[in-house]
C-alpha cells in the first residue's frame, strides 16, 4: 500500500479490532507488525509436538466480555468452562482447596472503608500489622502478584478491591482452538476490506507533525501516513534509549512518556509441558501425590501455580510464573526455567524430575518479559493509572493516537476483552477526527 490515510502499529487483538473498524468504514489501512504471525501476546500454537492447539500467551475469558464474545459468536468458535478440583501443596502437604482466603470478607471490608488509594503493600501493612496477620499479608500479596502480574508495591489497592468484590479469577472459560481463530478472523476482515498487514516490520521512529506522520523501519523502510495509530505493547512503550525494542519520538513527548511510565505492566512465564499420560490421575509406585480431575494447582513452589485443559483430558501441564518472581528470571534460558519447572512438579506430585523428564512428550517456555517485542505480559492498575491513561487516550494534534490493553479502564483490565475494547474505542476517536 503507497498511500495509507492510517497507519496501525501492531497486529495483536487491538490494533486488529482498530483495523477492521476502519477499513470497514473505508479507510485505507497499513497495519506494521514486528512479528513474522499476527497476535502479538496472543499466540496459539500447535507445533512442537504438541497434540492441540496450545496458548503460548492469553488463555482465558475473564468476566462478560462483550467484543470478545461477538467474535467467539462471529467465527462459531465455542468455549468450554474449566472443571475439575483445585488442590493446594504447602510445606509438601497436598490438600484440596476450599477458598483462596478465609479472610477475605474482613479483607473486602478494609478495603471498602480505605479512604483513598494506596499500593497494596502499603494497605497490607497499616491495616493488617503485626504477627497474626502475617500469612494473610503473604497470601495477598501472592494472589496479586500471581493473577495480576503486578508489583504490590506499586498496584492500586482500589482496582484489586474491585476486582476481588467482582470474583476474580473465578470464571474462566476458554475458546475451543485458541484465540489465534479470533485473531486470524480480524485479519481476514481486514484485508477483506481492503487493508493490509505487513509483517517482519520492526518499528524504530517516528516522526510526526500535525496531519503527517513518517514512520521509520528497520532494512530503512519508511511509511508516511496523515494519522498513526499505535498499538505496541506498555512493555516497548516503556522501553528506554538503546535497549531493545525501544521505539524513538521525533518531537519527543515528555508529558506522554511521563504517563506511560506511571502505569503497571507485570511480566509472565508460561511453561507448557505435556506428558504421555495423565500420571498425576492416580497414585503409583513414582508418584507421591495423586491429583484426580486436577484443575488447578496452587502451591508454595517456585513455579507456583500449575493448571489442566480440562474438560480435554489431554496430559498437558501449564505452569506459570507472574510479577517480580518473574522479573527476576527475565535473562534466565529456556534450559534453566524447564528445570525449575520439573523441580517444582517433582516437588507437587512427590515425585523426581527423571521421571517427569522420561513422560515428557512435548515443552515450550515462554518468558514474555525477555521478549523484546513485549517486555511483558499484561498491565495492572497503579495508583496513578486513571490519569495516566487519560493523558494516554487523548491524541496529539489528531495525528497520534493510542490503543492497548493498558489504556483501557474498566473491569476487564490487563485482558484479551481490555485490547478489543480499546482498539475499537481509539478508531472511533481516529473516524471522528476524518470527518
Amino acid at each position: 500500500m503507497t498511500d495509507p490515510e492510517i497507519i496501525i502499529i501492531g497486529a495483536g487483538a487491538a490494533g486488529l479490532l482498530a483495523a477492521r473498524e476502519l477499513t470497514q468504514a473505508g479507510r485505507r489501512v497499513l497495519v506494521l507488525e514486528a512479528r513474522n504471525r499476527i497476535g502479538g501476546r496472543i499466540h496459539t500454537f500447535s507445533d512442537g509436538g504438541v497434540s492441540g492447539p496450545t496458548e503460548a500467551g492469553a488463555e482465558f475469558l475473564h468476566g462478560e466480555v462483550a467484543l470478545t464474545r461477538q467474535l467467539l459468536e462471529a467465527t462459531g468458535t465455542p468455549c468450554h468452562d474449566t472443571e475439575g478440583l483445585t488442590y493446594e501443596v504447602r510445606h509438601g502437604q497436598l490438600s484440596t482447596a476450599e477458598t483462596f482466603l478465609e479472610d477475605m470478607p474482613l479483607l473486602l471490608e478494609k478495603l471498602h472503608q480505605l479512604p483513598q488509594d494506596m499500593p497494596l503493600a502499603e494497605f497490607l501493612t497499616q491495616y493488617f500489622p503485626g504477627n497474626q496477620y502475617q500469612e494473610l499479608r503473604s497470601m495477598v500479596t501472592s494472589f496479586a502478584e500471581g493473577y495480576d502480574a503486578a508489583d504490590a508495591r506499586r498496584v492500586s489497592s482500589f482496582a484489586l478491591r474491585d476486582e476481588w468484590s467482582e470474583g476474580g479469577a473465578e470464571d474462566s472459560p476458554r475458546p475451543q482452538g485458541g484465540y489465534g481463530l479470533l485473531l486470524a478472523y480480524l485479519a481476514r476482515e481486514v484485508e477483506a476490506a481492503g487493508g493490509q498487514i505487513q509483517l517482519s516490520t520492526v518499528v524504530e521512529q517516528i516522526s510526526w507533525r500535525r496531519g503527517h506522520v513518517t514512520v521509520g523501519c528497520n532494512q530503512d523502510r519508511r511509511y508516511q501516513a496523515a494519522k498513526l495509530l499505535v498499538t505496541l505493547p506498555l512493555g516497548v512503550l516503556q522501553a528506554e534509549a538503546d535497549t531493545p525494542g525501544h521505539v524513538a519520538l521525533v518531537p519527543e513527548l515528555p508529558a506522554y512518556r511521563r504517563a506511560v511510565a506511571t502505569l503497571g505492566f507485570g511480566p509472565v512465564i508460561k511453561i507448557m509441558l505435556e506428558f504421555g499420560t495423565a500420571f498425576w490421575e492416580q497414585e503409583s509406585a513414582a508418584v507421591g501425590h495423586a491429583m484426580p480431575e486436577l484443575e488447578f494447582l496452587f502451591s508454595d513452589a517456585p513455579v507456583p501455580t500449575w493448571w489442566t485443559q480440562r474438560p480435554d483430558p489431554r496430559p498437558l501441564l501449564t505452569g506459570w510464573l507472574a510479577g517480580p518472581a518473574a522479573d527476576l528470571l527475565r535473562a534466565a534460558s529456556d534450559e534453566e526455567i524447564l528445570e525449575q519447572a520439573l523441580s517444582a512438579l517433582a516437588y507437587l506430585f512427590a515425585t523426581s524430575p527423571e521421571f517427569l523428564r522420561a513422560q515428557l512428550v512435548a515443552q515450550r517456555v515462554v518468558n514474555w518479559g525477555a521478549d523484546p517485542q513485549a517486555r511483558g505480559a499484561y498491565a495492572y492498575a497503579t495508583v496513578d493509572s486513571e490519569q495516566a491513561q487519560q493523558v494516554l487516550t487523548t491524541p496529539v494534534e489528531d495525528t497520534l493516537f493510542f490503543a492497548g490493553e493498558a489504556l483501557y479502564s474498566g473491569p476487564a483490565m490487563g485482558t484479551v476483552e481490555a485490547a478489543f475494547s480499546s482498539g475499537q474505542q481509539a478508531a472511533r476517536r481516529l473516524l471522528a477526527s476524518l470527518a
